[in-house]
């Protein structure tokens, strides 16, 4: 586990993940914080909406895009307990979030620094600053015990 305090931020992520896996639901996390107030947290919800673009980031960029009245998040960070996908890193690009920060590493289906890596892209208008690792070992093992206990 992490020797130092979490980030509000990441720990609310990591809330809203726990609170998937409650509900069957893959236990993924997002929040989107400005100016250091929390304006929209989300967790993947695939299975209960249907909807396969439901995922953590996507749901929580929609909120905040709400919430601001306007489709760029300029200024905006988002905090999400695992790397995110291809569609989400583009929906992020789109949205001219500011700053990633993701807890865990997704070498099968990331889209950031594993996969697509979408913001190394020529077509990528806009890259946010990304930072890796922080609540790594709480988001992985949320995943590992997810994924154990369906097996």
């Amino acid at each position: 586990m992490t020797r130092w305090p979490l980030p509000e931020p990441m720990r609310l992520a990591l809330a809203e993940a726990a609170r998937a896996a409650n509900e069957g639901e893959v236990p993924i996390g997002a929040v989107i914080v400005k100016n250091g107030d929390v304006i929209a947290a989300a967790h993947n919800r695939t299975r209960q909406l249907p909807d396969p673009t439901a995922h953590a980031e996507l749901l929580a960029i929609r909120h905040a895009a709400e919430t601001l009245q306007q489709e760029r998040l300029d200024g905006c960070e988002l905090w999400v307990t695992l790397e995110p996908c291809a569609m989400c890193a583009g929906a992020i690009a789109h949205a001219r979030i500011a700053r990633v920060y993701y807890a865990a590493p997704d070498p099968k289906g990331g889209g950031v620094e594993h996969g697509a890596r979408v913001f190394e892209q020529a077509q990528c208008l806009h890259r946010p600053e990304v930072y890796a690792g922080m609540g790594e070992a709480e988001a992985a093992g949320l995943l590992r015990d997810f994924f154990r206990a369906r097996r």
